[in-house]
């Protein structure tokens, strides 16, 4: 199984190939670099091997997307199409999601969200939350049963520290990084120190509810480009999991094929 799995965020684009089935390569490129992509995807699909009976010499391989922005989808379908001759998948439209959501409106939910808690679940078979720290922060549970039960969403850290740039008259924007004390002695420090802190414990207490809610206390699995700062200083996680919605677009489109098969 030849795979391309696009994983369309807020601020980033990335882009991985897996080879029957093993990660080979995965690269992270900003949305608006349309130049970038197009030379990235043409380069990887020319390593997927062709199929052998192809007259045409067609690639083995599909290409599936996850995005939560429709105009960078659009995009990547037009070089895929203009560039590679091939159609997206994209998951939550030629893609059924891969597990059961206990929500009324689940296509208003980022299948980037589902994706994740999908593939966590798969790996734990247990109650289990997934934080996600990138432009906006998502925390979402998964109950014993392996349904998305939902979450909440708060600014990231890029977010947070524009905002107390543009409401003040004399702070800073800062770029947040792990502190070497919990006190700042300077307004920049300070900054940091609350971005980063407020972010651990909000994460630690909505576990702790999440746990009062379900009646035992889930596993926890952080991703996410902000997630490598704050891992260290939360030893109340399970794991740290780089790419997550890359591995769970790889497992949603397993399921799919398994179930057409079936």
């Amino acid at each position: 199984m030849n795979i391309i799995a696009i994983d369309i965020g807020n601020t980033n684009i990335t882009i991985a190939l897996f080879l029957k089935g093993q990660e080979e390569s995965i690269k992270s490129i900003p949305g608006k670099s349309e130049s970038e992509l197009a030379v990235c995807l043409k380069s990887i699909w020319q390593k997927i091997p062709v199929i052998e009976s192809s007259k045409e010499k067609k690639q083995d391989g599909v290409i599936v997307v996850s995005s939560v922005k429709a105009d960078w989808t659009r995009l990547i379908e037009r070089i895929v199409k203009e560039t590679l001759s091939e159609n997206i998948l994209l998951i939550g439209k030629d893609i059924p999601l891969p597990m059961d959501l206990s929500i009324s409106k689940s296509s208003k939910i980022g299948t980037d969200r589902i994706v994740s808690a999908a593939v966590a679940y798969a790996v734990v078979k247990e109650p289990v939350v997934i934080a996600d720290f990138g432009t906006a922060v998502t925390i979402d549970l998964v109950d014993d049963r392996g349904v998305f039960r939902g979450g909440v969403i708060f600014p990231g850290f890029e977010i947070s520290a524009q905002t107390l740039k543009e409401n003040t008259a004399q702070l800073p924007k800062i770029k947040v990084t792990r502190p070497k004390t919990p006190y700042g002695k300077t307004t920049r420090q300070a900054i940091n120190c609350g971005l980063y802190y407020s972010a651990i414990s909000t994460l630690q207490e909505i576990i702790r509810r999440y746990a009062e809610e379900i009646g035992t206390w889930p596993k926890t699995l952080i991703t996410g480009s902000a997630a490598k700062i704050i891992k260290d200083d939360c030893d109340f996680i399970d794991s740290y999991v780089p790419n997550l919605v890359i591995k769970g677009i790889v497992l949603a489109y397993r399921k799919h094929i398994e179930n057409k098969t079936a």
